[in-house]
């Protein structure tokens, strides 16, 4: 006879086997995943490579306003020189320095060393009063300081105007009275002015009444205002500076009338007389 504690036991497992056979059977439920939302992305602008722009109004264009001539009132030309005739340039021979006229050109020379320093020509039988001269210069010797010059109003060899070119590449203006040079217009830099030799350059000389005007290959360079010295001649000049050998030729000399009632008023650019020493 089976006891009732074996009974009991036999019941309790098959209970446990039925049970571990439902939890084999059951398959596990996924639990649900949800998926994170993202942010919602801020519009951005777009970008225009090319934006339209607006269509500019033009102004009105002024004409422009004329530049004064500084030649005004030229006339008729009164005599040119094509150095051909030596008798009318008074001449200098000697070892220091020569003037000389030959192949159409006015030589003027300075040997090195000497005390000769300087070598005025001037132009015989002339006598101006208003015109415009040209002339032009070609540089074989000059160099730093050396100088060369048109004189103009040539009362005598110790009374005229003097429009000098220095071999460093500036001009300036002189009137000289018994023989005294007074500065009128001190050296300024011109880019007209050759620096040194060899070069050539036109030198030209507007002169109506006090009003002077000076140019270096047609290119104005500066006015004056100076009444002492009226009319007189033409001449020519070399200074050597620290006693360099120098020789400047001359040649193509034209002069024109300047014809009354043409004139303008003078340019601009007018330098004052200055007060500086005279130079050499």
């Amino acid at each position: 006879m089976i006891s009732i504690n074996t009974l009991l036991k036999f019941v309790s497992l098959i209970a446990a086997s039925l049970i571990l056979s439902a939890c084999a059977e059951t398959s596990p439920t996924a639990l649900p995943t949800s998926t994170p939302e993202l942010p919602t992305p801020i519009p951005t602008a777009t970008i225009s490579w090319f934006p339209a722009t607006n269509t500019r109004t033009p102004l009105p264009t002024q004409g422009a306003t004329p530049t004064p001539a500084v030649l005004p009132g030229l006339g008729a030309l009164l005599f040119s020189d094509n150095f051909s005739r030596a008798d009318l340039w008074t001449a200098t021979t000697s070892n220091a320095g020569n003037s000389i006229i030959s192949n159409n050109r006015l030589t003027l020379t300075l040997a090195e060393g000497t005390d000769l320093v300087t070598i005025t020509s001037l132009r015989m039988e002339t006598a101006l009063t208003d015109f415009y001269a040209v002339i032009d210069a070609q540089l074989s010797l000059c160099r730093g300081r050396d100088q060369f010059s048109l004189l103009f109003r040539v009362l005598s060899e110790a009374d005229f105007y003097r429009f000098s070119v220095a071999c460093s590449g500036e001009v300036r203006l002189e009137r000289v009275v018994s023989g005294k040079p007074f500065v009128i217009r001190d050296w300024a830099p011109s880019p007209d002015a050759p620096l040194g030799a060899p070069g050539e350059v036109k030198l030209s000389v507007w002169a109506d009444g006090r009003d002077l005007r000076f140019f270096l290959n047609d290119h104005f360079q500066f006015n004056v205002s100076d009444h002492i010295l009226t009319q007189g001649g033409l001449g020519v000049y070399i200074h050597s500076d620290a006693g360099n050998p120098m020789s400047i030729s001359f040649s193509n000399l034209a002069v024109s009338a300047v014809e009354p009632g043409l004139n303008t008023p003078t340019p601009q650019i007018v330098t004052p007389i200055s007060t500086t020493p005279p130079g050499p």
